[in-house]
């Protein structure tokens, strides 16, 4: 499972600069490449949206299988 892991934790960071592009210059790198509204760039966005509902729905055992422990606050 560490490969999916690292698999969502890369689009979340293509999604989080694309955004980060968005918001900041108007820029949609994704749209760019692919063609806005394109089949291409609607399956990016949905693999960057699937890998934050998995990223949010398993923290707990992503922080066990790769041996973290939470800072205690």
């Amino acid at each position: 499972m560490k490969t999916f892991d690292v698999i969502a934790a890369v689009l979340l960071v293509v999604g989080g600069l694309n955004w980060g592009m968005v918001g900041v210059a108007n820029f949609d790198l994704v749209a760019t490449i692919f063609g806005a509204g394109s089949m291409l760039a609607k399956a990016v966005y949905a693999l960057v949206g699937v890998a934050a509902v998995y990223q949010a729905m398993s923290l707990g055992a992503i922080q066990r299988r790769w041996g973290v422990r939470p800072a205690m606050a």
